[in-house]
Parts: structure tokens; sequence; C-alpha cells
């Protein structure tokens, strides 16, 4: 096989370009234009798609659940405000024809209204959490932001329900409606308005306490492909490697060599005796 020839008979410049089909040729190793040959990936290693990321179907469905228990939990304040208006102490007040005054100067009925407010909306709290988790047993953000958001809506709706459901907060036109020396209750008020926290906190509390002695427990998380062969179970054999190695060897006795010349001279036998 040889190469082209120019018209004068000597071989042409350049260097000859053989192809596949020549005798002697094989195929390149190397892949077109220089690249180096694709590494294969690992299937763990490329990522999932099917998960989404964050923005994936599991999240959406967590918001609509945690959007709608917010809701349910904050309507349920309206019945923490009928609650309120008939449990609460009211304050006694009497007028004359010029003034409103306390029946009693030294009375705790506001203290009395807001207190039971307190014990209203932290019940409220850990029961309607706790009928949550009957039928979600799970955690995660969004419950726990539609728990604490859906509490203070209840207890804010309860606050203004149990005050429209209660006296008339116009003192003087109440007054004036039923005359002087006679005893009518004051408007219902919250003058602790602290106390609207007390929902958000009796849930996030019973939400804690049922998650540690009833939830699921937590997934173990995989370990990497790369790292399976240096925290892998272990066989019994591989356990008991360590101790194989670990126990103690009797000490060899070094053994004495003997020169050539000593034990040729010991073997040899005494000339006899003339």
């Amino acid at each position: 096989m040889s190469g082209a020839t120019s018209p004068n008979g000597r071989p042409a410049s350049g260097p000859t370009s053989l192809t596949w089909h020549d005798d002697g040729v094989t195929a390149p190793l190397t892949p077109r234009d220089n690249q180096p040959p694709e590494e294969p990936r690992h299937p763990e290693a490329a990522p999932d798609a099917d998960h989404g990321g964050l923005g994936g179907p599991e999240l959406a469905r967590e918001l609509r659940e945690g959007a709608l228990i917010a809701l349910l939990v904050a309507v349920t304040g309206a019945l923490l405000g009928l609650l309120w208006n008939w449990l609460a102490p009211h304050v006694p007040l009497v007028a004359d024809t010029r003034n409103v005054y306390l029946k009693n100067t030294e009375g705790e009925e506001s203290i009395g209204a807001d207190g039971t407010f307190l014990l209203l909306a932290f019940a409220f709290g850990v029961l309607t959490t706790a009928v949550v988790f009957l039928f979600r047993r799970r955690g995660g953000i969004p419950l726990v932001v539609a728990l604490v958001v859906g509490g203070l809506l209840g207890a804010t709706l309860g606050w203004m329900t149990g005050m429209w459901l209660g006296p008339t907060p116009d003192v003087v036109a109440h007054a004036k409606q039923v005359g002087p020396g006679v005893v009518f209750d004051g408007p219902l008020r919250l003058q602790a308005k602290g106390a609207l926290l007390a929902w958000p906190m009796g849930a996030m509390l019973t939400q804690v306490l049922l998650s540690a002695l009833f939830g699921p427990p937590d997934p173990v998380p995989e370990v990497p492909y790369w790292l399976q062969g240096q925290h892998g179970e272990q066989g019994p054999e591989a356990q008991q490697a360590p101790q194989a190695q670990q126990a103690p060897q009797a000490p060899e006795t070094p053994q004495q060599d003997i020169p050539d010349r000593l034990r040729e001279h010991h073997d040899q036998k005494p000339p006899a005796e003339g």
C-alpha cells in the first residue's frame, strides 16, 4: 500500500490519509473531534426530576391542606366568642341623672373576663390541634403555620363576637334606657390583648406533645452510594476481623543462624589416634 503520487512521479507532499477499508487499518479509539469519551453516570447521582424540587406536587398539596386547616380553625372562633359572653362575669354599672358609676368599686369582674377568655382560648387551641392531629398524623411547616395563623384569627374572631353578643358599648345610651338608679351590665371588653396569643400557644404545645408521643418516626436518611462501601452493614466475618487482629500474639523466638563453617566443623569426626 503506497501513498498518492504527483504527475512527475514524486510522492505528493503531506500525510497520506488512510480509510477504514484499507489493509491493516483499524477503527480509531478516540471519538470524533478528539473529545474524551463520556463517563457513565450512576443512576443515583442524577437529580430526580419526578420530585419537582421545592415546587413539587407534595408541597402544593400541603399548602392547600394548611390553608383549609387555618380556615376551619379560624371559624371555630365564633364558638369561643359565644362561650366567652356566656361564662365571663359582666361589670355591673349604675347611673344617676348625670353620670355612670361602678356599682362595686373593688370588683374584679373586668379581670375575670380577661381570665375567662385566656382559659377558653387555650382550651380551644388544645382541642382544635388534637382534632387536626387525629385526622392528619404528620407534621410539617405548613401545618404549624396553619395552626398558628388559624388560632390567631380564631382568637380575634372570638373577641369580636363576644363583644358583639354582649351588652352595647354605648354606656350613656344604655343608662338612659334603663333609667337612673337601675343596675345594668357594662360592655364586655378584653383589657389584656396578650390573651389573644393563648390559642396559638396552646396549639403549639399540643402539636409538639402529640408529635413526640404518637407521631410517625423520622425517616432514616439514605447513605450515598459513594459511602455505602465505608458505612455499609458489615457481616459477622468483617466484625470478627478487628477482634482477631487485636488478639495478642505469642512472641516468636528468634532463630539463631549458625555459620556454615561451624556447622561443618561440628560434623567432622575427630581423627583416629595412631
